[in-house]
């Protein structure tokens, strides 16, 4: 078999899963795939794959077709329903080929036999990187087109895949999600990702301009086309020629201005108000919006032909309360930019101020956190911001904090999970907030296979990439 050497085409430190329940392979796969660049976390089973997604989200999963429980099938049926754009390589025996070939057919990215080919290995580990997250000649380009979207949220670094592999194309893109979410971070986002970076990002929000004044925003007019127009005017269109133009709260667009949008999108031009002639345009088209579209084409409210050329490519962001694992991470983020700009000196939340923010309802999401964190930064006289301060400024009731056995029974190993994040994998913190001792808290935690070192964030690294260190 070869030594492996690093493939020219290797992402920057690109973090891989590898399963596989021969201790002897687990270890010779890590040391081989880490000596290549990559970041390896090894797990002996599909149940402790599953776990480690959990807790951080690799770039490609490669794993041995014959496991404990669950085979590497049904772990690739799993990830294809969870995360359906990380891509799976197969490792598999000869007996096992046919099942491979069919897993290819739904979706794996392709399966090697054993005994493996080391250069073949990282030939195809580079091809199915490529695919997702192109490489970059400087690693700090490969997350700078996200760095305003603060997430440790596999939620939420499920979605920024997707964004990145859409923003390759010129494909419309729709972006659902309640008011607050961060629709048009995102969209600046996918823009940075995309080659119309270099062009103008231009973001119009249709629900806050009047009517009569929102046709001459978006396409322009001429002079003496109504009364006020004393001179030419580029409309959005035109400004963001070679970029690309959010349409934010595209829903509530009056239905006569929705006739014209359509024209502009189905003939890549537009006509200013009183204008005769058609002006080309080549703009990349996101809309965004947080009302049911669906609903409003049921009652003649949105066209349905408008509908279908926005929303090519659907995105959803989640509510602030569906990644709550973000929310002390975008707290101190915030509080460490305000603290900055109002000059105040801050060593961050109390820990009970910190714990009410991670409870909170949070039905405003992240700009109502944003603005909650901005309150308590004006007003605070310390350099630690109090419970007190957090509660004043919150005025919403909390969220219920569940029993242990409530959450047991509705669903003990997502419970679990999102203690140990809340504490960054200290089993004490956990237990104590689980109201269970240590000793049987490792049980439960044994039972889901969940290793509380790897829900640290910087010891937690080091420790997943032991191939021995779950064993």
């Amino acid at each position: 078999m070869s030594e492996p050497h690093a493939s020219p085409a290797t992402p920057p430190r690109a973090r891989l899963l590898v399963v596989d329940d021969d201790a002897d392979m687990l270890r010779l796969l890590s040391m081989r795939l880490g000596a290549a660049g990559y970041q390896v976390s090894a797990v002996g089973s599909a149940e402790a794959a599953l776990s480690q997604l959990d807790v951080e989200r690799p770039q490609l999963v490669l794993s041995d077709v014959r496991l404990p429980g669950k085979d590497g099938l049904a772990l690739f049926d799993e990830i294809r329903t969870r995360h359906p754009s990380l891509p799976v390589i197969l490792l598999t025996a000869h007996g096992t080929i046919p099942d491979a070939v069919e897993a290819t057919s739904r979706g794996v990215f392709t399966y090697l036999t054993k005994p493996y080919d080391a250069k073949e290995l990282l030939e195809k580990i580079a091809q199915a990187l490529a695919l997702g997250a192109p490489a970059s000649a400087h690693p700090q380009a490969n997350e700078a087109w996200r760095s305003e979207i603060v997430s440790r949220s596999n939620r939420m670094a499920d979605l920024l895949a997707e964004a990145r592999l859409v923003a390759q194309s010129d494909a419309s893109v729709l972006l659902r999600g309640d008011s607050g979410a961060g629709k048009e971070l995102l969209a600046h986002a996918i823009h940075r990702a995309s080659p119309r970076a270099a062009k103008p990002f231009i973001a119009v929000n249709c629900g806050a301009i009047p009517e009569a004044l929102l046709e001459s925003e978006l396409f322009g007019h001429v002079k003496g086309a109504f009364t006020d127009a004393v001179a030419n005017h580029k409309g959005l269109f035109q400004a963001a020629d070679g970029g690309t133009l959010l349409l934010d709260e595209i829903g509530d667009m009056p239905p006569a201005l929705q006739v014209k949008l359509l024209r502009v999108l189905q003939e890549r031009a537009v006509r200013p108000l009183g204008s005769s002639q058609s002006l080309p345009v080549d703009v990349r088209i996101i809309s965004a919006t947080h009302r049911d579209l669906e609903a409003a084409m049921a009652t003649g409210q949105f066209r349905e032909d408008l509908y279908y050329r926005l929303n090519v490519v659907t995105l959803t962001l989640p509510t602030l309360a569906e990644r709550r694992e973000d929310i002390a991470l975008l707290a101190n983020h915030f509080l460490s930019k305000l603290a900055a700009k109002y000059g105040k000196r801050s060593s961050g939340f109390a820990p009970e101020a910190l714990k009410a923010l991670t409870m909170a309802a949070w039905p405003g999401n992240v700009r109502q956190l944003y603005n909650v964190v901005e309150q308590v930064c004006a007003l605070s006289t310390t350099p630690l911001v109090s419970l007190a301060l957090v509660q004043r400024a919150l005025r919403t009731p909390s969220v219920e904090v569940l029993s242990f056995t409530d959450a047991r029974q509705r669903f003990e190993r997502a419970y679990l999970v999102d203690l140990l994040k809340m504490t960054d994998g200290n089993v004490a913190d956990a237990a104590r907030l689980a109201q269970r001792n240590r000793t049987e808290f490792y049980r439960l935690l044994q039972k889901h296979a969940l290793t509380p070192g790897v829900f640290k964030s910087e010891a937690g690294n080091s420790a997943a990439s032991d191939p021995v260190a779950d064993s």
